[in-house]
């Protein structure tokens, strides 16, 4: 291949001293991108190309046509950084509706798409948008999360992301829909594949996430931090060839169910796949579908597949050979990374990487761009990763464009690293992370690496459940109307009363989430958290492994936002080793729960179904001199507790008889009043506009 005589600009550093020359090179990047990906289009051969789906998961090339355009405009006018929009209809239309659908989730909604023509004329008048934008907002260095240039560069990076996926889409139209294009040609040098081997990789620290002052634009899932220790393995030279695929197609691989997982056996009976997707039998031999025609088969290039084929083949080789093979995690990748001696792509040389569509239109040998003892570390193809996408510790989401990354956050997107020949700009940077469905095609292949342990398995998701949720944020969340956290302030209360009293065990009943159970461990040697509801200490458990947990918070209506919890930043985190949680019922629990010297019991008994079966137990289970801190808002509901049970809040003898008074009587045998009644208040945030304010009654009991 000849390299091009111009290279398509780099993503631009959003630093330095000369503001003026910035704005010009983020001008030039603008419409380099802008006329690149609109001469993508000029490969479809009539209007029909535009509007039928080349695949039934995705919608016709028409939308993606109109879809990056809009996107700048939406963008810009949600920041309030342009006053009107241009045409209403087309940015609703072309707005929503990127992400692939499941496999068997066929979606035949017909539009009234507007005519190819009238697309067009609506993308120059963007361009004129944009580059006026461009030319007069004031411009301030560096380029962070909050400038109005930010936003520009949002859309640039976004419009050569989907440059990549319309690629994708073209080259699953049927072939009468596309011709060759000269700004397309692809790579005509094939010859026969090498034999693949496997070299060994040390083990080492992976340390990856930017910082938010990092001067190159990221996206969301880029930012924060994550270190793990990656043990020694062993990977492949090359990437996977067309030629090594073929012994697994040869050999009843696709027909093979013991070597297909679940979700992948469900998508290759679905699809009745036989061979690779791009692969095509003609004349008893085998052809590969590029981007705008078929050629016969470059036995020497990369295969492409999804992330069940490449699954699948990793299985199979590890029975042919007996050997652990399976594909690198994230963190695998970046030790290939790192031992491969790369760096980013050079501003103003050709990359040694068929990257950045540096080399042309389609993928090459794989054996042609050398990276220290392995090939294609970066480029050709992406390579699929065993880690689904995953959010780094200190993640936050850009409020301009929330909903990038998390809902992939799902255990269903897995990562693929290391870019492809048309992947440029933020896609080429080694900081990229980019993940799809793993049934998705994309311009994907694997290596494989022989490892003996398997790959780790990140915190995924984002609790969205509401109750739950809402539970989190009353516990670790922030503080409302000055009001101080309830948990928190409950604990100091307790291990103030405690004094000099011997602080080896505490129980901390009906803990929900689990803030109380943390903070008693500052203080008591063993805390231990007990709940009814499995899905609340499930939240206490996640923190006590993992440090961090992350919940969804609603807004209003169907908007939520993201939240994260960190024990460190609660400077909890060195108390990790002196909690634990069990699901329990208060009413009823096992007789290995006793020996307390203190049993902290918030906002419980008027939730309970028998609250006296549990005061009159709970003497039993705590250390004579210990305490027992009851706090109670006192709202007694037959839906919780039968009218029966409840120890207050009636009429006794014609005088009122409140909690306070039951407590007592109860509590009398074998307890003291040290302490109250107190009043703690509290608040829950329902929704953004909606807090709940209740006061808490608070006593102290010292057992006798």
């Amino acid at each position: 291949m000849t390299p091009p005589t111009a290279l398509f600009p780099r993503t631009p550093l959003l630093a330095g001293n000369d503001a003026e020359a910035k704005r010009a090179e983020i001008r030039r990047y603008f419409h380099a991108t802008y006329d690149r990906y609109e001469s993508l289009f000029e490969v479809l051969v009539g209007d029909e190309a535009y509007y039928r789906k080349p695949i039934s998961l995705r919608h016709p090339l028409i939308f993606y046509l109109g879809h990056t355009a809009t996107f700048f405009i939406n963008k810009l006018f949600v920041a309030g950084l342009i006053g009107e929009r241009i045409d209403p209809r087309l940015e609703s239309m072309f707005a929503v509706g990127v992400d692939e659908m499941s496999w068997d989730d066929l979606n035949d909604a017909h539009y009234a798409w507007p005519a190819v023509a009238d697309v067009f004329a609506y993308r120059r008048k963007v361009r004129a948008v944009v580059d006026a934008f461009i030319g007069e907002t004031p411009l301030t260095l560096p380029v962070g999360w909050k400038n109005p240039f930010w936003i520009v560069m949002m859309g640039i990076e976004h419009e050569r992301i989907h440059l990549e996926t319309s690629s994708v889409l073209i080259r699953q139209h049927a072939l009468h829909y596309v011709r060759p294009h000269p700004d397309w040609p692809p790579c005509r040098h094939s010859g026969e594949a090498p034999a693949n081997t496997l070299i060994a990789v040390a083990g080492g620290t992976v340390r990856v996430g930017k910082p938010f002052d990092d001067p190159v634009y990221g996206w969301d899932n880029e930012y924060g931090h994550h270190e793990a220790e990656v043990a020694a393995f062993e990977a492949s030279r090359h990437l996977v060839s067309n030629r090594e695929f073929l012994a697994f197609v040869e050999a009843g691989g696709y027909a093979d169910d013991a070597l297909w997982p679940e979700e992948g056996l469900g998508w290759r009976n679905f699809a009745q796949a036989q061979h690779p997707t791009f692969w095509r039998r003609k004349d008893d031999s085998w052809h590969l579908r590029l981007m705008c025609e078929e050629v016969p088969m470059p036995w020497d290039w990369p295969v492409e597949t999804n992330y069940h084929e490449a699954k699948a083949f990793c299985n199979w080789k590890a029975r042919a050979t007996g050997l652990p093979v399976r594909l690198p995690s994230e963190d695998e990748w970046y030790r290939l990374y790192a031992v491969a001696g790369l760096a980013e792509l050079p501003v103003d040389a050709v990359a040694n990487a068929n990257l950045h569509l540096d080399h042309g239109a389609s993928s090459c040998p794989v054996n042609r761009f050398r990276h220290g003892d392995f090939y294609d570390v970066v480029g050709n193809v992406w390579q699929w990763t065993e880690t689904p996408t995953y959010p780094f510790d200190g993640f936050a989401v850009h409020p301009v464009y929330d909903d990038f990354t998390t809902p992939t956050f799902d255990n269903r997107h897995n990562l693929f690293k290391g870019g492809a020949w048309i992947s440029c700009g933020n896609e080429a940077v080694r900081a990229s992370r980019y993940a799809f469905r793993r049934h998705f095609f994309q311009h994907a292949g694997f290596r494989y690496i022989v490892a003996d342990a398997p790959p780790a398995t990140p915190t995924v998701g984002y609790e969205s459940d509401r109750m739950l949720s809402e539970y989190s944020e009353f516990h670790y969340g922030d503080e409302y109307f000055g009001v101080p956290n309830f948990p928190r302030a409950l604990a100091q209360l307790a291990i103030k009363a405690m004094g000099t009293r011997p602080a080896r065990k505490a129980l901390d009943i009906g803990c929900a989430t689990g803030r109380a159970t943390f903070e008693l461990a500052r203080h008591f040697e063993r805390v231990t958290g007990i709940d009814f509801s499995a899905r609340f200490i499930g939240t206490g458990v996640h923190l006590a492994e993992q440090g961090t947990f992350r919940y969804t918070l609603a807004d209003e209506g169907e908007l939520v936002r993201y939240k994260e919890v960190r024990l460190d930043a609660l400077d909890l985190a060195g108390v990790r080793d002196k909690v634990e949680f069990f699901q329990g019922d208060a009413c009823n629990l096992k007789d290995i729960f006793t020996g307390y010297d203190l049993v902290f019991a918030a906002n419980l008994i008027d939730r309970l179904y028998s609250p006296r079966k549990f005061l009159d137990a709970i003497a039993g289970r705590i250390n004579p001199g210990g305490l027992l801190l009851l706090a109670t808002p006192c709202t007694w509901l037959e839906e919780y507790t039968p009218r029966n049970e409840w120890i207050g809040g009636f009429k006794r003898d014609g005088e009122s008889f409140t909690t306070l008074d039951g407590l007592k009587a109860i509590l009398a045998p074998h307890f003291s009043l040290a302490e109250g009644p107190l009043e703690a208040p509290f608040v829950i945030r329902e929704t953004r506009r909606k807090h709940q304010h209740t006061l808490s009654e608070v006593t102290v009991w010292e057992k006798r």
